[in-house]
């Protein structure tokens, strides 16, 4: 059995002082601020939305978590991102150093075509495919398919080969 240095039992008990004085640090901190909440972790950060101000197609009572899930969905079945059709606002700059996104801002043309185009998909929706049995809903990826602009859809050639010659007179 080894034993302990003199060197090794100075750390030692640095080390629990220092402990201890921490402990005692926080909780004599948290007895003065009782109100204040410890600090969240990276883990346990509530990342909550600002509610809209700024709707014209979606809902108006969704709330900004609504917003945001729904721009998630429309991010993916576009293959875009928030920037496509939100500007940035070169007042509002975030911790990353670079201007946070103005939501509510309409000024890039992006945004006014996303509006259309789900005006178009909501129409085709409840008045032609509700009326038909069992018809699933078109949605953006319908035909964008993760692309922002679709890719137009080209008809294969026959799998039989090329009609047959007119017939000879």
């Amino acid at each position: 059995m080894l034993k302990p240095s003199r060197r090794m039992l100075s750390a030692a008990t640095a080390l629990l002082a220092t402990s201890l004085f921490a402990a005692t640090a926080l909780a004599q901190a948290s007895q003065q601020n009782p109100q204040q909440a410890p600090p969240a972790s990276h883990s346990d950060h509530d990342h909550t939305m600002a509610a809209p101000t700024n709707l014209k197609v979606l809902p108006k009572n969704l709330t900004g978590q609504q917003v945001h899930e729904i721009m998630e969905t429309w991010e993916g079945s576009l293959g875009a991102h928030c920037s496509t059709c939100h500007a940035a606002d070169p007042k509002n700059i975030g911790p990353n150093g670079r201007p946070r996104l103005n939501f509510a801002d309409d000024s890039k043309p992006e945004k006014a075509t996303a509006r259309l185009m789900f005006t178009m998909m909501e129409d085709i929706n409840k008045s032609y495919l509700k009326k038909l049995d069992d018809s699933p809903k078109i949605t953006c990826g319908t035909c964008h398919r993760g692309h922002l602009d679709p890719e137009p859809y080209v008809i294969p050639p026959e799998e039989h080969g090329p009609p047959p010659p007119p017939p000879a007179k």
